[in-house]
């Protein structure tokens, strides 16, 4: 798979999504197998969707750093998934992949989800 096949299953992926009412995101080849993105996604109820990857496609898909921030509309943290090294000392199964749900403090083990998944959880919460 090269970098732009990557880019363009997010793209389907996003506007195949019923609840994402507008997309901003850009992506920026690095080479013809990595490749960063970073954007927002809102969604009908006004909450947002802020999402950063940078990954790597050559053998199969391995994302480096991933975020997933996601707040209503009035910018409360919803939930965050994300890969950042910052809490090693918490022993997490599955360190450094977590999740904060519902507040910054509150930090839970999660395997490394992909976009998809976390807008299905999404058009969940919205019902």
């Amino acid at each position: 798979m090269l970098i732009e096949d990557y880019f363009q299953e997010v793209r389907d992926i996003i506007e195949a999504c019923s609840v994402v009412q507008l997309s901003n995101v850009n992506y920026d080849s690095r080479s013809i197998y990595r490749g960063f993105m970073r954007g927002e996604l809102k969604f009908l109820d006004g909450s947002v969707l802020y999402l950063r990857e940078f990954v790597d496609v050559k053998t199969t898909i391995v994302r480096e750093m991933y975020s997933y921030h996601y707040e209503n509309a009035s910018k409360k943290l919803i939930f965050r998934y994300d890969n950042t090294r910052h809490h090693k000392k918490l022993n997490l199964p599955n360190y450094p992949h977590h999740k904060h749900d519902g507040s910054e403090d509150n930090v839970i083990s999660s395997n490394a989800p992909m976009l998809a998944e976390v807008l299905n959880e999404i058009a969940r919460l919205l019902g």
